[in-house]
């Protein structure tokens, strides 16, 4: 009996139930929101399902992020490494280049100006967290993480990820992380309040004119030239901009098919299974409930919005001296989220107007915003001497 008794327990004592904190319940709890957001509202389930799986495991078992200091590596740590690298971020881009037309911003240059407000958003939380130890004195951010909080202000995962590893703030790199890809995520949730709270109902009936048709020399030159240019003048954005270009060249040069599909299909759902659940592993309750945590989401959403605010406000400037040819819609596309904030512009133009097509000018902006927060991360790189 004795003999039965003891096994029990030592099975007991070998189930999560006895380590498991409230954190841990919380964090189990946040795990499944984020899943039936995914899967029942539809909220981006590419990126919401494996990191939102990655968080449920890693807080029913925290040794499947294990960095090996007692001797283990945990799977996703593994995972995880790949992302501190660089090498699943730059991944990304590649597939994202393979996946996009860039005729809408070829065809409308003026959409890089809506790309380059939208980026106002990202240096105005910069600010906010090197000043945010005068509101909340128990934390205070260097200047390096306050650059990589930042650029979450950009809706670009990958690249909050990128800088984050480059600046060594690998610490932060899990919050960051998650708060990006969260807010990349809720895109169709927290922008269009802001889009019909700064235009008139007239505004967003706008209709654009249909865009210039765009040859296939200029599809192929515009990566090529788009390389050279930017990481002429910011040597560090090589390995997103680089990427990001490459799988567009892939895409329109026609002559390597075989490259383009694997880069837009089997590779980027790859990468986007590891980067996620790596992503989502990091967000163990000790790690994640802490005060710092709560102000990186907070700057982060402020950056998110204050930076769809300004693409929205430049739209409305270009309204007026074109006199009511731009929708100030497409403003708030300027963000990085691919193509989730060029469906946003098109789903509230389309509310106000259901002939109105926004989409395809809005694709002209949205890859701005691609570019455009790639080229802040390099700033941020070039300002510190990365």
């Amino acid at each position: 009996m004795d003999y039965v008794l003891d096994t029990l327990n030592n099975l007991w004592h070998q189930t999560a139930f006895v380590s498991l904190s409230w954190g841990n319940y919380l964090m189990i709890a946040v795990a499944c929101l984020f899943l039936f957001l995914a899967i029942k509202k539809g909220y981006e389930p590419l990126l919401l399902v494996p990191i939102a799986f990655g968080m449920l495991l890693v807080n029913i078992y925290p040794d499947i992020m294990a960095d090996g200091s007692e001797g283990t590596e945990g799977l996703f740590h593994f995972f995880f490494r790949l992302d501190e690298w660089s090498i699943l971020p730059s991944l990304i881009f590649m597939g994202v280049g393979a996946m996009t037309d860039f005729g809408p911003l070829i065809a409308n240059p003026k959409s890089f100006l809506l790309g380059a407000a939208a980026q106002f958003g990202i240096f105005t939380a910069y600010l906010l967290a090197i000043g945010m130890d005068a509101v909340w004195p128990v934390l205070e951010f260097n200047d390096k993480a306050a650059a990589a909080i930042s650029i979450i202000g950009g809706a670009d995962g990958p690249t909050s990820i990128f800088l984050a590893g480059k600046l060594g703030q690998t610490a932060l790199l899990g919050p960051i992380a998650v708060a990006a890809y969260s807010y990349m995520s809720l895109v169709p949730i927290i922008q269009p309040p802001i889009m019909k709270l700064l235009t008139t109902e007239k505004e967003r009936k706008v209709k654009m004119e249909q865009l210039r048709p765009v040859s296939k020399l200029e599809k192929i030159l515009f990566p090529i030239i788009v390389t050279i240019v930017v990481v002429m003048i910011l040597p560090t954005t090589a390995p997103l901009i680089g990427m990001l270009m490459l799988g567009n060249l892939f895409r329109e040069s026609g002559v390597v098919k075989q490259l383009a599909d694997t880069a837009s299909n089997a590779l980027m759902y790859i990468v986007v299974i590891l980067l996620g659940t790596s992503v989502g592993a990091t967000t163990s309750a000790e790690a994640f409930l802490k005060p710092t945590t709560i102000a990186i989401v907070i700057l982060g959403l402020v950056a998110f919005a204050v930076g769809t605010a300004a693409g929205v406000l430049f739209g409305k400037l270009m309204c007026f001296v074109t006199k009511g040819k731009v929708n100030p819609l497409i403003g708030s596309a300027g963000v990085s989220a691919v193509p989730m904030a060029a469906r946003v512009s098109q789903k509230v133009g389309s509310e106000a107007d259901p002939t109105n097509f926004l989409l395809m000018h809005a694709m002209g902006p949205n890859v701005a915003g691609v570019i455009g927060t790639a080229v802040a991360a390099g700033v941020f790189m070039a300002i510190f001497g990365v």
